[in-house]
Order: structure tokens, then sequence, then C-alpha cells
């Protein structure tokens, strides 16, 4: 089943379900069944807080990981070291929780599950010489998520393309076909190399196919933003196949650093949220040897929405060589 399918359905089950309460909660309170009344509203409060309250535990474990970083060293090898560690006060995460319910409701509630084509890919005649984005998404997500970009980038008159990564919970070098499909486009469309933004699992999909396929003439740079390059602690509650993969330390992820050339990951720029509730610890997020930028106070999905990754994206669309933005 497509990624778009799981959420119709998951969304479906959760509004019978609703329904099914609301129902019961007016029977039991018009036949004067108080207690029963008290338990349907009961369970119908928690039905609508359960994503909320969802990512509020994801926020919890990540604020706790983060507690227990070593402290920043000034003589760390490593930008996400120096960059990404220290304490994070708890109303900074509290705000990224905030910030994080709506932005993932909409995604997950309204654009994916009932959206996702919405914003068709923009491959204009004429094009010929002219950068092109192509967009890639991550775990349990389709097209859609990036349907204010498409539409943002087709004002702008940059040729673009989303891939749809299936199967939704295979492998994640399974994925690879679409991002080849994607790149083909693209380049046929314009004749020069794309620029690939990748967000969460998409960045690990994108390296796999950078891998297997895409030598450095095929891409001008590669963004990632929240990607697991080193794994994510959250993926130990993950049973899927690509979730496995995802696991820090996994042998999947040591086995996709051996196939990549030395360099590679200079040919990249990370977007790390500070305060990611899904990809965590933070310095997880860095693709050892690649450009760091981090965001401050942002959640998973909400680095979609902030202005500051927007500008990294302009910036790699008009260098025109192929080093870092």
């Amino acid at each position: 089943m497509s990624a778009a399918g799981l959420l119709r359905l998951g969304a479906a089950l959760a509004l019978m379900a609703g329904l099914a309460l609301l129902a019961g909660l007016a029977g039991a309170w018009a036949s004067g069944h108080g207690g029963w009344a008290l338990a349907f509203g009961a369970v119908l409060v928690s039905l609508l807080l359960a994503h909320p309250l969802v990512l509020a535990f994801e926020t919890a474990l990540a604020r706790r990981a983060a507690a227990h970083l070593p402290a920043p060293s000034d003589t760390a090898a490593e930008p996400a070291s120096a960059l990404l560690q220290g304490p994070t006060p708890w109303r900074t995460w509290v705000a990224a929780w905030r910030a994080e319910v709506p932005v993932s409701l909409r995604a997950f509630a309204w654009r994916m599950p009932w959206r996702a084509r919405a914003e068709p890919d923009h491959l204009p005649p004429g094009a010929q010489g002219r950068r092109g984005v192509l967009l890639v998404h991550g775990y349990l997500c389709n097209r859609g998520l990036w349907n204010d970009w498409i539409a943002r980038l087709r004002a702008q008159g940059v040729p673009v393309v989303a891939a749809d990564l299936e199967p939704v919970l295979g492998r994640i070098e399974d994925t690879v076909r679409a991002i080849e499909a994607g790149v083909q486009r693209l380049e046929a469309c314009t004749g020069v190399p794309p620029l690939a933004v990748a967000h969460s699992m998409g960045g690990l999909a994108l390296r796999c196919w950078w891998a297997a396929h895409g030598g450095d003439v095929r891409l001008h740079h590669a963004i990632t933003l929240g990607t697991p390059h080193q794994g994510t602690w959250l993926a130990r509650f993950g049973l899927s196949p690509n979730a496995r993969q995802m696991r820090p330390g996994s042998p999947w992820l040591q086995a996709l650093a051996a196939r990549e050339p030395a360099g590679r990951a200079a040919r990249c720029t990370c977007v790390v949220a500070t305060c990611d509730n899904v990809v965590f610890p933070a310095p997880l997020a860095a693709w050892p040897g690649a450009a760091v930028v981090t965001v401050e106070g942002a959640a998973h999905l909400d680095l979609l929405e902030r202005p500051e990754v927007w500008g990294v994206v302009v910036r790699a669309l008009s260098t025109g060589d192929r080093t870092a933005p």
C-alpha cells in the first residue's frame, strides 16, 4: 500500500472511532448514564490529543538524549560536535513542540493523504541550462509533503520533480529507482545536474542512489534536512526494514559509508534541527565531512517551514559550481 493509502486508512479509522465515541457519549448522556458519558468523553478527548501527545513523547525523548551528550569541545573534529551539543532550555523544546504539532497535522492529516498529487512536477519547455530541483521525502511520507515547495519553485520558474519513495516500509535501497527516474527527468529537461533536497530518511535514500547510480557529475549539490546520517535513537522502536536500517551504528549504515568515495560528503549540506523530535541526538543528523547548518529551536517537520532553510536552497541554486552553499 502507498503512503497516501496508509494515511487515508488511518484517517478513516480515526474518524470512525471518533464518531462512534461521540454517538456513545450522546446516547449515554441522553439516557442518564453520566458515568458512561464521562468514560466516552475521556476516550474521545484522548483520541483527539493522541497526535500531540505522541509528538510530546518524542520531544521528551529527544530532550533527554540531548541532555546526556558530552559538553562541546573547542577541539572537536567535526563541525556537528561543536555546533550541536550543549543544553537547550525546556522552554525552547516546548516551543519547538508547539510549532511541530500544526505542521505535522497538516502534513499527515491533509496534504499527504488527500493532496499528494495536488502540485504536479514542473518541467517547462525551454528549460535547457536552468538548474532543476529534485525533492525527496522521508519515512512514512509521500510527495505531498513538498506541496508548498513545489508551488514556490514553480512560481520562480525552477524545474522541479518530487519523487515518491516506495515501498513505504521496505528497504531503503529499494527506493533508489524512484530517485533515478526523477534525476533522469530533470536531466532530460534541463541538461544540467539537478540540486537534490531530501528530508529525513530521504537523505539516506539519496546517498544510496548516489553510491549506486550517481557519479559526481550527475548532482550539483545535495541538501539534507533532518536526515539520520548516523542513525536515530527513535529507530529503536521501529520494526520495518527501513526503520531498522536507521538505527545508530546499524550494519546497513556502515555498509553505505563503506561504498561512498572519499570526499563525497563534502558535496552535501546538512541542515540540522536542534530540537528534532525524530532524528536525535541532533549530531546524528550530520554526515561526517559535510557542511552543517543548524536551525535553532526547530523540530523535524518544522524545518520545511523555516525561511533559513529556504535560504540554503536559494544559495545552492544560485552558485555555479558544485561546492557547498
